[in-house]
């Protein structure tokens, strides 16, 4: 694959040997970001745990004390009695079998996070082939299968997000804009692994964080020291 110059241009700023400090790092990320769009700034976390056992999942949900940077769409299932509630803490689209119908026949999938009441999952379930490979499926570990839908909806909006392994044990997460700048980044990389650190599953043995990563959308991906995470 042939980069272009701004991005060899990075590659030189940065050292592939050396760990940074997560500061450092991010400013790295920020000062590469030169795309002609805000680019997203991400984290992956390769952690040194197998998620093929049930005992070692790593799953949960953390709020970014400086949000995401997006506009969040937000899709809830509840009952009628909660239409109004939903609405009101800024839920784009609220409803029951009218969205599933929506959703099965017309292909619609206008948003980016879904939340569910525990009883509109029987409902919901049938959605799993559908929403489940694009990682929307609502989970009460992640906050988003919940009798108080509005406050899920609140949090979504607020800069909510959820990580989880992928297949290869890595977990990968937005933590917000370039235009953020590395200090309002740095706060939100540091929820996101301060709460990872939290989710350690006790069957985990030897090194939890294997190592970190940061970069932006079209740029170079910068390793970060995670020794003082303690994991």
């Amino acid at each position: 694959m042939k980069h272009g110059k701004k991005y060899m241009d990075s590659r030189k700023a940065v050292d592939s040997t050396k760990q940074y400090d997560s500061a450092e790092a991010l400013d790295l990320v920020c000062k590469n970001a030169k795309a002609k769009f805000d680019e997203t700034v991400e984290a992956h976390i390769r952690l040194g745990v197998d998620s093929r056992h049930a005992d070692q999942q790593v799953r949960g949900a953390v709020v970014l004390p400086n949000g995401t940077g997006k506009n969040v769409r937000v899709c809830v299932f509840c009952k009628e009695d909660k239409y109004d509630a939903a609405k009101e803490a800024g839920a784009e689209y609220v409803g029951g079998m009218d969205l599933v119908d929506k959703i099965t026949k017309e292909n619609w999938m206008d948003f980016d996070v879904v939340v569910a009441s525990p009883d509109m999952m029987g409902l919901v379930g049938r959605l799993g082939k559908v929403l489940g490979p694009r990682g929307l499926m609502p989970n009460p570990k992640a906050g988003t299968v919940t009798p108080d839908v509005a406050k899920a909806v609140t949090e979504a909006k607020a800069g909510k997000i959820e990580y989880r392994l992928d297949k290869t044990n890595i977990i990968h997460c937005p933590i917000g804009k370039a235009s953020f700048g590395k200090d309002k980044l740095e706060e939100n990389f540091t929820t996101l692994m301060e709460a990872v650190v939290k989710a350690k599953p006790s069957a985990a043995k030897g090194t939890y964080i294997k190592s970190c990563t940061v970069t932006s959308t079209m740029g170079v991906g910068v390793p970060v020291s995670t020794t003082k995470f303690g994991a």
